[in-house]
């Protein structure tokens, strides 16, 4: 087996039901032939930089997987006859991984994952907290100023 990724952009106009059905379609192909999936992330609709099939939007999904090449060629195959798929790109990660590199790639994931969500609310809370300041100084100043008049 080698260690593959793959990105690729879907219409916009589909439902939820036919993403899913792209997607499960896609994980079945790849899990033939004892292909696993690593990671699958949905990143959802995104503007795009440039126009695709005369489209300004894309439903984007990533997909890190393991599995032989012969499964990765139909899965391109497949992307090129379907209409709901705007555009592809597939990257060969390693020539080889076992089992066991497929679950320590796995926790590596997970693993970051958990750190992008703590660097998300910490950023919120930063946020949060350079926001108090300045909403007391406003307060603060509106006050002043009420002084200021009434003397």
């Amino acid at each position: 087996m080698r260690r593959y990724e793959t990105t690729y952009i879907l219409r916009p106009t589909l439902s939820e039901d036919e993403v899913t059905a792209v997607i499960e379609a896609t994980n079945s192909i790849l899990s033939g032939d004892n292909g696993q999936i690593i990671a699958l992330d949905k990143w959802g609709v995104r503007t795009l930089a440039y126009l695709i099939q005369k489209e300004t939007q894309g439903y984007y999904v990533y997909c890190d997987y393991a599995t032989s090449p012969t499964n990765v060629a139909e899965m391109e195959r497949k992307f090129r006859i379907d209409d709901s798929v705007m555009k592809y790109m597939t990257i060969k990660l390693s020539d080889s991984i076992d089992a066991e590199g497929v679950e320590a790639a796995r926790g590596e994931y997970e693993a970051a994952v958990i750190a992008a969500a703590k660097a998300q609310e910490e950023a919120e809370k930063t946020e949060e907290e350079a926001a108090k300041p300045k909403a007391e100084v406003a307060e603060a100043s509106a006050d002043s100023k009420e002084t200021t008049e009434s003397a």
